[in-house]
């Protein structure tokens, strides 16, 4: 017999990359980022991780003024944030859509 797969939900995606995120060492950028990602498909929904004063913050929310916005499964967001799936592979191969500046984009590479 062959075991369901359990759907993951939002709060769940959430606190796994939040968790991931909050890990990172941002304490040597001196700038400031701010990133959304839409979450699409199962678990679906929106979140923004922020680089602020060498820290990091993830929010459950939309952020308006933001550098980029990364577009995609919550599978493929949790293999990105646990460095398990290349972000510029993801990006190239259409499983990571990404809207707004892609150089910032490229900055969040610095945490993952």
């Amino acid at each position: 017999m062959m075991k369901e797969k359990k759907s993951i939900t939002y709060e769940e995606v959430f606190e796994k990359v939040k968790k991931l995120f909050m890990s990172a060492d941002a304490s040597k950028v001196d700038e400031h980022l701010a990133f959304q990602f839409n979450i699409t498909g199962e678990g679906q929904g929106i979140f923004y991780a922020e680089v602020k004063d060498g820290r990091i913050f993830v929010e459950p929310y939309e952020y308006y003024d933001r550098d980029a916005i990364f577009i995609c499964t919550a599978d493929t967001l949790l293999k990105l944030a646990a460095g398990k799936l290349d972000p510029v592979f993801a990006f190239t191969t259409g499983k990571l859509k990404v809207e707004g500046s892609l150089e910032q984009a490229l900055k969040l590479q610095k945490f993952l």
